[in-house]
C-alpha cells in the first residue's frame, strides 16, 4: 500500500461550508474499484480531500495489488476516525455500499453509522431540469460551472491503467490513477457551490425587498398586468438562471432575483365549504346563508349544492398553488387553479410577499 498526501494550493470554495457542516469535522470520500460490485471487483484506491490548518489537503491510499484492500480499508478507518460528516458525490448507491459489502467480505469492522452522511449528488439531482442540465454526473455539473478538469480518462478507462500497474508499476499509471481521483475529490469541493440552487428552495428562504406591478400589451395586444417580485437569494447562486411555468417567470443571479406573476383582473367564486347551510339563489347566482334567506321566497332558492355555493367577486388576484392564502378564490368548482385577491393589505405586507415569492420559486422548479 502507499498513502500520498497532497495540498490543493491557491484554493477557496466560494460556497458557505458552514451551511452544510463545519470545516475541521468534514470529510470528503470518493472510492475507485474495477468494477462495480464488491463480490467481483477489487477496491484499488480510497481519496479523501480534508481541511487541515488552514489549508484544503487530499491524502490517497492506493492497493499495490489486490492482497492490499484490507491494507487501504483499515488506513482510512484510522485517519477517518477524528471526523463526523462524510461527504461524497452518489456515495449512498455506490461508495458506501460498495465499501460496506467489502468490509464484510474481509471481515473488517466498520463504522459508517458514526457519520452523518451528505450525499451531494442526492441534493442536487432533483434540480436537473431546473438547472437544464443533460445529467447529474459530476463532470457534469463541473462543466456547468465552467470548470475544467485535468485528467482525460474515465473511471472505465482507468480499470485496464491498474490492471497493467499490478503487472508493471510505473510512473504514468500511477500519476493517472492519483490524478483521477484528486480530480474527483477536488471537483466535489468545486461544485459545492451548486448547493446554492437547493438553499433557495428551502422553506422561506427568499426575501421580497421590492414589490411593484406592471401593465404591459399580450401578442394579441389586451392589456395585461403582471406583478414583478425583487427578492433576496439566501445563497449568491454561482450562475445565472431563468425559468418559467404556469404563466410565471423567474431568474436569479449572484444574490438577488426577479419574479414575475400574472394578476388576473376579474371575477372569481369564492366556494363555502359547509353548503349544507346555504342556499342557492339562481337568479342572482349567488349562495345565501340560511339565516339570512329568509326573505326570499321559496320559488326563487333551492338547498345549495357544493358545485354552487359560492359568493361572486369581481378584484385584482394573484395565483397560487397550495391554498397557503385564504381565503381562496376559484374560475368555478371543479377547476384545480387557485387564486387569492391582492388587497391593499397585501399591497402592503411584505413578509407575506416573502411567502408567496417562495411559493412560485418552488412550483416553478417543480415543474420544470
Amino acid at each position: 500500500m502507499r498513502t500520498y498526501k497532497d495540498t490543493i494550493d491557491n484554493f477557496q470554495i466560494t460556497y458557505p461550508l458552514e451551511k452544510l457542516a463545519p470545516a475541521q469535522s468534514t470529510l470528503f470520500l470518493d472510492i475507485e474499484t474495477t468494477g462495480f460490485t464488491a463480490r467481483s471487483s477489487y477496491l484499488y484506491m480510497i481519496g479523501c480531500a480534508f481541511y487541515q490548518e488552514g489549508r484544503w489537503q487530499t491524502i490517497q491510499w492506493l492497493a499495490e495489488n489486490y492482497e492490499q484492500e484490507a491494507d487501504i480499508l483499515q488506513a482510512f478507518f484510522e485517519f477517518a476516525g477524528m471526523y463526523r460528516y462524510l461527504v461524497h458525490f452518489n456515495g449512498n448507491n455506490f461508495d458506501l455500499p460498495f465499501l460496506i459489502q467489502k468490509c464484510e467480505r474481509l471481515g473488517i469492522t466498520h463504522c459508517f453509522d458514526a457519520f452523518e452522511g451528505i450525499d451531494l449528488y442526492r441534493r442536487i439531482a432533483p434540480l436537473k431540469t431546473f438547472l437544464k442540465l443533460p445529467n447529474c454526473k459530476q463532470k457534469t455539473l463541473e462543466q456547468f460551472l465552467g470548470i475544467d478538469r485535468e485528467d482525460v480518462f474515465s473511471g472505465g478507462e482507468l480499470i485496464g491503467i491498474y490492471l497493467d500497474y499490478i503487472k508493471s508499476p510505473n510512473e504514468f499509471a500511477e500519476k493517472s490513477l492519483l490524478l483521477h481521483n484528486s480530480d474527483d475529490l477536488q471537483g466535489m469541493l468545486n461544485i459545492l457551490p451548486m448547493l446554492a440552487y437547493c438553499d433557495m428552495l428551502e422553506d422561506s428562504a427568499v426575501r421580497a425587498k421590492k414589490v411593484q406591478a406592471n401593465s404591459y400589451r399580450d401578442m394579441q395586444g389586451n392589456s395585461r398586468r403582471e406583478l414583478l417580485i425583487s427578492v433576496t437569494l439566501p445563497t449568491p447562486l454561482p450562475k445565472m438562471i431563468s425559468a418559467a411555468a404556469d404563466g410565471c417567470y423567474f431568474r436569479g443571479e449572484g444574490d438577488e432575483a426577479t419574479i414575475k406573476v400574472p394578476i388576473f383582473d376579474g371575477e372569481l367564486k369564492y366556494f363555502y365549504s359547509n353548503y349544507r347551510d346555504y342556499y342557492y339563489l339562481p337568479a342572482e347566482d349567488v349562495a345565501l346563508h340560511k339565516s339570512v334567506s329568509g326573505f326570499v321566497d321559496k320559488q326563487h332558492r333551492i338547498p345549495a349544492s357544493a358545485a354552487n355555493c359560492y359568493t361572486r367577486k369581481v378584484s385584482s388576484y394573484l395565483p397560487q398553488w397550495d391554498g397557503e392564502f385564504e381565503p381562496y378564490f376559484k374560475p368555478d368548482y371543479k377547476s384545480s387553479a387557485l387564486f387569492f385577491e391582492l388587497t391593499d393589505e397585501m399591497k402592503r405586507d411584505r413578509a407575506a410577499f416573502s411567502v408567496y415569492a417562495n411559493q412560485v420559486i418552488q412550483m416553478i422548479a417543480a415543474s420544470c
